[in-house]
């Protein structure tokens, strides 16, 4: 049996208190998606966050193959619920 392959980047940016970093990265793992966080644990990696994300401040920024996954944690569970998270996060079987 084939495992299903990730074939895109995903990066996460989180912090340690944020509650909706950790229901994000639950979702990820339960998926099998593999993905780097970025800790924003200092004001270097949260303005290096906000400008790559256009001016957002709050957690998590989620980002596949450089781009911004629109609406965080919510978004990312929105399309998990639409059955599109495989197709935007490069599952192939």
């Amino acid at each position: 049996m084939n495992q299903p392959k990730q074939t895109k980047k995903v990066e996460i940016y989180t912090t340690t208190y944020c509650p909706y970093c950790v229901k994000a990265k639950a979702l990820l793992t339960k998926k099998g998606i593999s993905y780097t966080e970025v800790l924003v644990d200092d004001e270097i990696k949260k303005q290096a966050m906000i400008e790559r994300t256009g001016g957002a401040r709050s957690v998590p920024q989620i980002f596949v193959e450089g781009e911004l996954l629109a609406g965080g944690c919510d978004g990312l569970f929105e399309r998990d619920a639409k059955g599109e998270l495989a197709a935007i996060l490069g599952i192939v079987s």
